[in-house]
């Protein structure tokens, strides 16, 4: 039984039995039973709150504690040797077999096709099979919507606008005009795309805006969290590639381009033209200077600030941002004159005494 051909069918399950056996699942995640495979599991629990019936896991060693007092049945590991109780299942990375496994209890249900008679859609719009248009959803002139997309409630959709195969807007969901949207892309409630860029011209002290007349191309498989905001490109485009996952509360400015599979996670802002590598991480509240580039596999603490171009491969830290080690030292060195100003304060406090 495989993955891929049956996972239907598992979802059906899941939906009337609310069980798996430790054999079943372990078929879903590419697991081996360590225990007995017949075990009925009913859901899934955090480690440090767990409830009997279900499955946890164990992907920080942090949590490795709370093992030995679980009431959970089974335990997602790594190591035969972290498993205390007497069941569980052996995997590589137990947190993505949790991930896999939260879809099993917990499926979407998606609606059956259809058009809301309160959504307006124009007569040059187009609207491939499968699709669901919510009330109240607006899509303009030359808009065209890919087979199995889903548009929730009052989202707007400018003109020219393409989007692609099975993805989803959340409510209120703003897209302006001339944007590209891959497949299987999500786009959370309050998340606005292809507004104009923060560009303008100042002479004599009078802000001469510059007209943003690019667009923004969003690759396939990517995931924007709420309240985020892409703009324009100013002549060329903003581009977001595949694979990678934006937070809540990103802005990217405009002429930015991100590479593939990277993680942006929430606060960060990036200026004008940068440009960012593949596979790059950045930790909440991070700023990217305009024009600089970022290598690929980067890696950025929280509150960087990226002021010059960086190679890649590396992990980075502190404002301006320097590679973590110098940071590091840095931090200490400060830390060391702090003190050392503390013993001349004693010293000459002292000394006045005497």
């Amino acid at each position: 039984m495989t993955y891929c051909t049956n996972y239907e069918i598992w979802i059906q399950k899941s939906k009337a039995l609310l069980k798996f056996s430790l054999r079943e699942i372990a078929e879903q995640v590419g697991g081996r039973v360590i225990g007995d495979p017949s075990l009925d599991i009913t859901g899934v629990s955090e480690i440090q709150a767990s409830i009997p019936g279900t499955i946890t896991f164990l992907g920080n060693l942090k949590y490795k504690k709370y093992l030995s007092d679980t009431k959970a049945s089974a335990v997602f590991v790594n190591n035969k040797k972290y498993l205390i109780v007497s069941n569980g299942i052996l995997v590589k990375n137990p947190q993505l077999a949790m991930a896999k496994t939260l879809k099993l209890f917990f499926s979407e249900v998606k609606p059956k096709p259809y058009t809301h008679e309160k959504a307006f859609i124009d007569p040059n719009a187009v609207v491939e099979t499968d699709v669901i248009i919510e009330q109240g959803v607006v899509l303009e002139s030359g808009v065209t919507i890919g087979d199995g997309s889903w548009i929730r409630a009052h989202s707007f959709i400018g003109k020219n606008t393409k989007i692609g195969k099975n993805s989803r807007l959340a409510p209120n969901v703003t897209i302006y005009n001339d944007t590209q949207i891959g497949n299987n892309v999500i786009i959370h409630s309050g998340t606005v795309i292809g507004n104009d860029g923060f560009g303008f011209v100042t002479q004599k002290s009078v802000h001469e805006k510059i007209p943003q007349t690019g667009n923004v191309i969003i690759g396939n498989k990517v995931e924007i969290g709420s309240n985020c905001s892409i703009d324009r490109g100013t002549i060329g485009n903003t581009i977001i590639n595949e694979m990678t996952k934006i937070d809540n509360l990103v802005h990217i400015a405009h002429n930015v381009t991100v590479g593939k599979g990277c993680l942006l996670t929430a606060g960060l802002a990036v200026a004008g033209s940068a440009e960012i590598g593949d596979y790059c991480t950045f930790a909440g509240q991070c700023g990217v200077a305009p024009h600089v580039k970022i290598g690929s596999n980067s890696t950025f603490a929280a509150k960087s600030g990226i002021t010059k171009s960086l190679e890649g491969g590396k992990i980075y830290a502190g404002y301006p941002a320097k590679e973590i080690q110098d940071h590091n030292k840095r931090e200490a060195l400060i830390s060391e004159i702090g003190r050392m100003r503390e013993k001349i304060d004693r010293l000459i406090m002292k000394q006045q005494e005497d």
